[in-house]
């Protein structure tokens, strides 16, 4: 997901962790972004080249016999989890959401 602009939180507290929003999607396929009371419009794009998902696994039993004889280091490899083709762009400025305004009498 890439967004245009920054992201402050009110209490300021570090994000990462943080629920920041709703995602959706409309019937067409277009993704909504729902923030607070603001909502963003966004679009899928497919990546030129796509990124890989790694988790590094140490290899503990076999490592543990090794290091143990003094014969060598650690065996570490990297799984790969997934593949990310596509990201969802937002570009434009959010949007107030306003539901039921009162009229002045």
């Amino acid at each position: 997901m890439e967004l245009q602009g920054e992201i402050e939180s009110r209490e300021n507290k570090p994000l990462p962790g943080c629920v920041m929003g709703d995602l959706h999607y409309t019937k067409e396929g277009i993704p909504v972004l729902i923030i607070g009371h603001h909502i963003l419009y966004g679009k899928i794009v497919r990546l030129e080249k796509p990124f890989a998902v790694l988790v590094k696994h140490t290899d503990t039993h076999q490592a543990d016999d090794v290091v143990e004889m003094g014969e060598g280091t650690p065996s570490t490899c990297y799984l790969v989890r997934a593949l990310i083709k596509k990201k969802i762009i937002f570009k434009t400025r959010p949007k107030p959401i306003i539901t039921n305004v009162p009229k002045k009498v």
